[in-house]
């Protein structure tokens, strides 16, 4: 899984799952990589292809006879990209050191596989685009700076019998984002969004590319890519791994809970409230009452906080770390406060509102790296967490200013 998982999401409403977004360590020194890319059949080189780190800020095309550089980048651990039309994706894992770098990649040509062809009216499109921009982009104050630079290359579906919004393009999906200052390139593989089971999953690779701007835009773009880095999970994994919670404002607790067994599953909640919605008012009350009901009891946080060395376990492979815990992870940030009521998040009557994130093992273990980036056995996340879309994602590479007092 550490050698070829593509970036990969998976959102409930109210959650949010990440998995494999690529690596890198931040230190001062840089180098180089460079190479060439030529097409396994011909031997030739490939001309404008894409040649980028996965989830960073460091992205070429090749040039006509495929040769490229990319210049300045921090030493760690990447995974490399290659993709054109009319080509398989080709991906590698890099370990920039001290030295450059020179690669030779061969790239396999695609077979062709005639797509499924779903006529849809022009209203139908904007409805579903619509939906899609929801759930891929975001609805924070950032997500309303972003644009789709070309949603025209989206191929977007709607299964009316599972409620299911499909998505998928062959080239990059190109959205602006003029809250944070970046153009970030998506390849989407694919996407589903169902409407009966709250749950959204998307996977692909991205590239982000700086947008050009005054002095004045790059300073509000640094104090909005600050806003978005500090609190959030990529922070807290860097704090974590550097034994830095309290400093950083984290606090994080064993949390036990239960699912109310009297509250019915909430696909068949959906699927009661949609039959019933238009015939009988009084029934419709009643699985009204059912969606109302808290999701979870028996709630509780084991106090004192846990430490950074009752979580985390050092592997063999250097650069990485495995965060573990028996229940579920109530992690606390105290520099922010809450702005948005999430239903099922369980808050104590004496915790003032601050941004709080539950962390869900969905595997024995989370790994994650130096960088503060999860690459294998992805959580689920909850609450402030589950927020963080497109609209407020950052590269793998940023560096945030240092807050006072940490």
């Amino acid at each position: 899984m550490l050698s070829s998982s593509p970036y990969k999401i998976i959102v409930h409403r109210w959650c949010l799952l990440l998995v494999c977004l690529g690596v890198g360590f931040t230190v001062k020194a840089q180098t180089v990589i460079s190479g060439k890319v030529i097409s396994s059949a011909s031997k030739e080189g490939v001309p404008k292809a894409s040649v980028f780190l996965n989830n960073a800020t460091f992205g070429t095309a090749t040039n006509d006879d495929g040769t490229f550089s990319l210049r300045g980048v921090k030493p760690g651990q990447y995974d490399l990209i290659v993709s054109t039309i009319g080509y398989e994706e080709y991906t590698q894992k890099v370990q920039v050191g001290q030295g450059p770098i020179n690669l030779e990649i061969a790239i396999t040509p695609k077979v062709m596989m005639m797509r499924e062809v779903v006529i849809t009216s022009n209203a139908d499109w904007k409805r579903n685009f619509e939906q899609f921009k929801k759930d891929f982009i975001g609805q924070t104050d950032n997500a309303k700076y972003c644009k789709v630079e070309n949603p025209r290359i989206l191929n977007l579906s709607f299964i009316r019998k599972t409620q299911t919004l499909e998505a998928s393009a062959d080239e990059f999906l190109v959205v602006n984002n003029d809250a944070l200052g970046y153009r970030v390139k998506f390849l989407l593989k694919e996407f589903s969004s169902n409407n009966i089971t709250r749950t959204i999953n998307y996977a692909g690779r991205v590239l982000f590319e700086e947008l050009p701007g005054t002095g004045a835009q790059k300073k509000k773009w640094k104090l909005k890519r600050d806003e978005a880095y500090y609190g959030s999970s990529q922070h807290f994994y860097r704090a974590l791994q550097k034994n830095r919670l309290s400093q950083e404002g984290f606090v994080m607790y064993d949390f036990s809970r239960a699912l109310d067994p009297n509250r019915p599953p909430e696909a068949l909640i959906q699927k009661k409230l949609k039959e019933f919605r238009m015939i009988n008012r009084d029934s419709i009350s009643y699985w009204l009452a059912k969606e109302n009901m808290p999701k979870w009891y028996r709630e509780h946080l084991t106090k004192p906080p846990l430490t950074a060395y009752q979580v985390i376990r050092k592997p063999p492979q250097e650069g990485l770390f495995v965060l573990t815990f028996p229940n579920y992870l109530y992690v606390v940030y105290n520099k922010k406060h809450e702005t948005e009521d999430f239903k099922d998040l369980y808050r104590p009557l004496d915790m003032e509102n601050f941004e709080t994130s539950v962390i869900t093992l969905l595997g024995p273990v989370v790994v994650f790296d130096m960088n503060g980036t999860v690459v294998a056995e992805s959580p689920l996340y909850e609450g402030t967490w589950s927020k963080a879309k497109l609209a407020n994602l950052l590269p793998v590479d940023y560096e945030p200013s240092e807050l006072t007092g940490n």
